[in-house]
């Protein structure tokens, strides 16, 4: 049986199926602010986005989301991830069936309905990101919060202008629309909650360095509802279940935020 998000394959099944999802730094976790520390180095060592643009958007369902895959040399630096520099592999949301939740971390336990993960892996030390995944330092996913509004948001327009023609899972497109994922980023990338975790889907590696953006973006209704009408079958029948995995314990963990709580 593979994985999935239905009650027969979905998040409490996985620690049966992958010995990661057991372990004690896994992902997602509530951003309690009572608990989160306010680490004025962070803010001393700025974290720095250098994102490039795509020539032509590749776009893709691979049957549990919507995945765009980066060629360009997009980096992150500074911040948590010391010496080193992250490339930008790919990015993805998750969401819910209505605004009421969807996103997989929470703030306060206040679900968004939806996040957007941008995933890159550690090119200081690893060769690629298959290369990286294992290691405990090998990744870094920034979250985006995303909220709906009456208007639309421009920079997510080729994302729902484009997902009908990825409706079915298996299919794939070039868009051939010239994009930068900082479209996709908030006015403000300075204000953020770190913490040591995993990849928030299977195989649950914990090797992930998180940072959750403060600040979220917001689309339209309509725009949201092109993800949400994004099947997991190959014939467009079923839709794509909501598709996140709920808070986990966050332990002996620690978050760190760049800002004064």
């Amino acid at each position: 049986m593979s994985w999935g998000y239905d009650k027969d394959n979905g998040p409490d099944t996985w620690p049966n199926l992958f010995t990661a999802a057991r372990g004690h730094k896994q992902s997602p976790v509530d951003l309690n602010t009572n608990w989160i520390w306010y680490d004025q180095e962070l803010e001393k060592r700025p974290l720095v986005i250098s994102y490039q643009q795509e020539p032509s958007l590749y776009i893709e369902n691979p049957g549990l989301s919507f995945k765009a895959h980066i060629t360009a040399n997009s980096t992150i630096s500074g911040g948590p991830l010391g010496n080193d520099t992250y490339r930008l592999i790919q990015f993805h949301f998750h969401w819910g069936p209505d605004d009421a939740s969807g996103s997989e971390h929470t703030v306060n336990e206040r679900s968004y309905p939806c996040e957007l993960h941008l995933v890159h892996y550690n090119a200081t030390k690893y060769k690629s990101f298959a290369e990286a995944v294992s290691q405990s330092d090998g990744l870094a996913v920034i979250g985006v919060f995303i909220k709906t509004g009456p208007r639309d948001h421009e920079g997510f327009k080729v994302i729902s202008d484009n997902a009908q023609k990825v409706k079915c899972r298996g299919n794939k497109l070039n868009t051939g629309v010239p994009f930068n994922p900082e479209v996709l980023l908030p006015g403000d990338t300075t204000k953020y909650w770190t913490y040591e975790g995993s990849l928030t889907t299977p195989p649950c590696n914990e090797s992930v360095i998180w940072i959750v953006l403060q600040q979220e973006i917001t689309v339209s209704t309509g725009q949201l509802q092109a993800l949400r009408n994004l099947c997991c079958d190959e014939c467009g029948s079923k839709r794509i279940p909501a598709n996140y995995r709920p808070p986990l314990p966050l332990g002996t963990r620690k978050i760190a935020a760049s800002f004064p709580q």
